[in-house]
């Protein structure tokens, strides 16, 4: 089931939006260079920390506590787990002996999706077609109905009947110390919990009747292989004990983030029984990967910028439509080769101050992307006349 909404565009009006775009393109441009450089400085500043927690690190058991290693950055292996027991009790669930216990509750509903085709008319003018389409989903949360364009028929439920919710051991422990609640956080090795017919008996009786198992899902509807709009279903997940990896400050019988020299922040964690060695290597290439990946942001929104820069140049030639295609060809091009240079000169230019010659380097090879943009953007005079080859 689908909708459109058609809107007209004069060429004289993309041209005024055109300024906008440009401004916009011009503070995307300019906010590209000292996001490429602060991430430069982040990448060996978080490179340096590392190297200098490598060098301290102190390995240590886990049965007894040591005061001799209190303000040491210590790395530890072992179980993590917890005593006691996991409640959910709106649904008379219990579970012993786990670290986390989560509901997840989903209600089957209308999602309303939008693309847009443009399609260019009179002189430079464009018409741009709005498509509406729905299809039904699982969602974890409401979709609110009411802003759909075909709200009409297509009306979800204003509520869920129950809440998404997380339980949470109140201590949790590896050998003889306590994991604080940041380190708490990253277990989060959730499995699905098996749900079974002893389990639907033990639900309140004022909705167990209202309830089925399927596919290991409480189900709130009529029919679980024919969903129906208003449908509900709930699963649990769990995290049970699990050997782990930490390298942190020991402060008592617990631990708190390690801070180096520098100023930089040591808190490793990992699923496993996992060396000090190759913990650090793995940050380290965590490091290089958000590195590269923050640059090529940087890169992208330079080059978004002068796409919205280069747009109103587009639109010009719009009124000429062969010419459209032309310079849209050649403004992306130019604008593509520019960002390149300018994001290594930028990179070029942090790195200088940490390795010169690598920063050199980068610079040699933005000066090539520029030369390379001298011969795109040659003038046509340079070009022989026709005159003079026919003559």
């Amino acid at each position: 089931m689908s909708d459109t909404e058609i809107t007209t565009e004069s060429w004289w009006s993309r041209i005024k939006s055109s300024f906008v775009c440009v401004l916009f393109g011009l503070i995307l441009f300019l906010v590209a260079f000292p996001f490429i450089f602060w991430n430069e400085g982040r990448a060996v500043y978080q490179a340096q920390t590392l190297e200098e927690g490598f060098k301290i690190v102190t390995p240590i058991g886990i049965k007894q506590v040591n005061p001799k290693n209190n303000g040491k950055l210590v790395h530890v292996i072992g179980k993590v787990k917890s005593s006691g027991t996991l409640a959910d009790n709106r649904f008379g669930l219990a579970q012993d002996n786990i670290i986390k216990l989560k509901r997840i509750v989903q209600m089957y509903q209308w999602k309303e999706h939008t693309h847009y085709e443009t399609i260019g008319y009179g002189a430079g003018g464009k018409r741009r077609v709005k498509i509406y389409t729905y299809n039904e989903v699982w969602s974890n949360e409401i979709i609110y109905s009411s802003s759909f364009r075909q709200w009409q028929s297509h009306k979800n439920p204003s509520s869920m009947p129950f809440n998404y919710g997380i339980f949470q051991a109140k201590q949790v422990i590896i050998g003889a110390f306590t994991l604080p609640p940041n380190l708490i956080n990253k277990v989060n090795n959730y499995q699905d919990l098996p749900l079974t017919t002893t389990m639907l008996e033990q639900v309140p009786e004022e909705f167990k009747h209202k309830l089925q198992l399927y596919n290991n899902f409480y189900y709130m509807g009529d029919d679980p292989t024919q969903p129906k709009i208003g449908d509900v279903r709930i699963n649990f997940k769990i995290v049970s004990p699990a050997t782990i990896s930490i390298i942190s400050k020991q402060e008592g019988s617990t631990f708190y983030p390690y801070v180096t020299e520098i100023g930089g922040k040591i808190e490793l964690f990992k699923y496993g029984e996992v060396s000090a060695e190759n913990m650090f290597q793995h940050e380290q290439e965590f490091n290089v990967i958000v590195t590269w990946l923050l640059r090529l942001i940087g890169f992208v929104v330079m080059f978004i910028g002068l796409l919205m820069i280069f747009k109103i140049v587009k639109n010009l030639a719009a009124v000429l439509p062969f010419l459209t295609n032309i310079f849209g060809f050649v403004g992306n091009l130019v604008a593509l080769i520019v960002a390149a240079a300018l994001s290594l000169i930028t990179i070029a230019i942090a790195w200088i101050f940490y390795h010169p010659l690598l920063g050199i380097a980068l610079l040699v090879i933005a000066a090539g992307f520029l030369y390379i943009l001298k011969f795109i953007c040659k003038p046509q005079e340079d070009i022989m006349p026709i005159t003079e080859i026919v003559g």
